[in-house]
């Protein structure tokens, strides 16, 4: 079941953030397509001072507006395979399964879902001999995983890491 908490929506549009203003979206916007830009180099493009880029990007990062993250290529460490997999659960909550799934190291994203399945995965992993192994012996062996859906990504059309387009 899932909760109504705004605390947990994604930011859809700048607008409904109070205070979020186009310096602070042209902050994010630097940021998404160089994330190591220094304040310096964000300033200079800006015409303003470092020190109120680096003020903003705190107020940003304190009113949880934005994170500064780094991202890693999955294919740049040697990672060939992407699966997605739908999890059906049975006898145990959704939310239960989802956090012991949520240990396993190859799980890179895992949401709770309405619709025909009650959870979704994202995976990666190096090789295709992998794939039963990780299903079998560990996806399945977690208590209340009761069906697997798995779909292996043939061709990746769009991979964008922004959580939520500004």
């Amino acid at each position: 079941m899932l909760e109504n908490d705004a605390s947990n929506m994604q930011i859809r549009n700048s607008a409904t953030l109070p205070g979020l203003d186009t310096i602070d979206s042209a902050i994010i916007d630097i940021l998404r397509s160089d994330g190591r830009a220094t304040n310096q180099d964000i300033a200079r493009r800006l015409s303003i001072t470092a020190a109120t880029v680096s003020a903003r990007l705190r107020r940003l990062e304190e009113s949880k507006s934005m994170r500064v993250v780094a991202v890693a290529d999955f294919a740049a460490h040697d990672y060939k395979i992407l699966i997605a997999i739908g999890v059906r659960v049975m006898d145990r909550n959704p939310a239960d399964v989802a956090r012991d799934l949520a240990k396993l190291p190859e799980v890179f994203s895992i949401n709770l879902m309405c619709g025909p399945v009650d959870i979704e995965l994202l995976v990666t992993l190096r090789e295709f001999d992998e794939i039963n192994v990780f299903l079998a012996d560990h996806v399945a062996q977690i208590p209340g995983v009761s069906e697997l859906l798995p779909g292996i990504a043939a061709d990746i059309v769009k991979f964008e890491f922004s959580v939520a387009p500004l």
